[in-house]
């Protein structure tokens, strides 16, 4: 059974959920060990193409696969063809896989390969290798990694590292810097910027700013700044939403900042397989508010084919501040590696 993320992962504040916190801290440890150990060991395999790696260091909720699609989308816009290639978590297939929205379900690719592939041509495999070498014989010139910074398999050209610009309230994207399952780490802050080569700060919309102290964090790695700004305008009228996604509650704050009339807003865990009682709840919820029901875009394509036409998607995407910027550095890393 999937359970919610704790929010005291995401605080500094060590007091929240010490308990857990305490009782956890072994597994911690064996976490971070196993980590290290297979990043240590590792050969890195060169699939003769430009490799860049998106991914984070906490464990879901930073924003990568929208970096991820921005990134295709720039390479592309330059004329470059760039795939791109996830593991495809939550899917039942294994073997290197082409995307095909058409063709496919989140019950056979994941979630986030879905929509990655509405934007460019997008890979799944078990073996990042084997996907590698597939995508390079169907004429990839570059290959840009979802949620790839932990697996050494393959020889990055760039390693970005996606980041939380939430630390509004109580907020801190590292928390007190506890691993998983003690903390939302998935490998020690410095351990993570060591193999980086640049780090993305992944603003809410509605946030004034990055913060100073954050930027600090990351030394003298450059740091770009993006925001996850919506596609559309949320539907006018009243709406239910849900979101099975690591930190849910960022859903409901942003429809919140985006003028929507939310009547209710519920919470599931990450890459939740949304049950028909649970759907025909929140259906009927709506219905009785006259509110249209609204889920993120990620979460509309795990809905059973005959809800999706029932819910409306509300998908979001990364702007960066300094587009240009992010652009030639991805096209710096291409061509240095040619």
């Amino acid at each position: 059974m999937k359970l919610n993320t704790p929010r005291w992962w995401y605080t500094r504040d060590a007091r929240h959920g010490m308990v857990a916190r305490i009782l956890l801290k072994p597994l911690s440890w064996v976490w971070a060990a196993a980590t290290a150990r297979r990043i240590a060991r590792a050969e890195p395999v060169d699939p003769g193409i430009p490799i860049i790696s998106v991914g984070n260091l906490t464990v879901g909720g930073s924003g990568k696969t929208p970096v991820t699609r921005e990134a295709i989308r720039l390479l592309h816009e330059a004329g470059i063809n760039a795939h791109g290639l996830s593991r495809g978590y939550g899917g039942s297939l294994r073997e290197p896989t082409q995307v095909d929205a058409a063709l496919h379900t989140a019950a056979d690719v994941g979630d986030e390969p879905l929509m990655l592939a509405l934007g460019g041509p997008t890979w799944i495999a078990h073996d990042r290798v084997a996907g590698a070498r597939a995508a390079a014989a169907a004429g990839a010139e570059v290959l840009v990694l979802d949620d790839a910074h932990q697996n050494p398999t393959l020889k990055k050209t760039l390693s970005l590292v996606v980041v939380d610009g939430e630390t509004r309230g109580d907020e801190w994207p590292f928390g007190d810097g506890s691993v998983f399952p003690s903390g939302p780490m998935r490998e020690k802050l410095r351990h993570g910027l060591a193999r980086a080569d640049a780090v993305v700060i992944l603003l809410p919309a509605d946030a004034p700013g990055a913060d100073p102290e954050l930027v600090q964090a990351f030394g003298d790695l450059p740091v770009l700044i993006a925001r996850l700004t919506p596609a559309a305008p949320p539907p006018k009228g009243p709406i239910v939403a849900f979101a099975g996604i690591a930190k849910p509650w960022k859903v409901e704050r942003a429809l919140d900042a985006a003028g929507a009339d939310l009547i209710d807003f519920a919470p599931f865990p990450d890459h939740a397989a949304f049950r028909e009682g649970d759907l025909a709840y929140l259906a009927s919820h709506a219905e009785r508010h006259h509110a249209r029901l609204v889920t993120t875009e990620k979460d509309w394509f795990r809905l059973p084919p005959e809800w999706r036409a029932r819910v409306t998607s509300w998908p979001v995407k990364a702007t960066f501040e300094d587009e240009a910027g992010f652009q030639r550095l991805l096209l710096s890393a291409v061509h240095s590696s040619r």
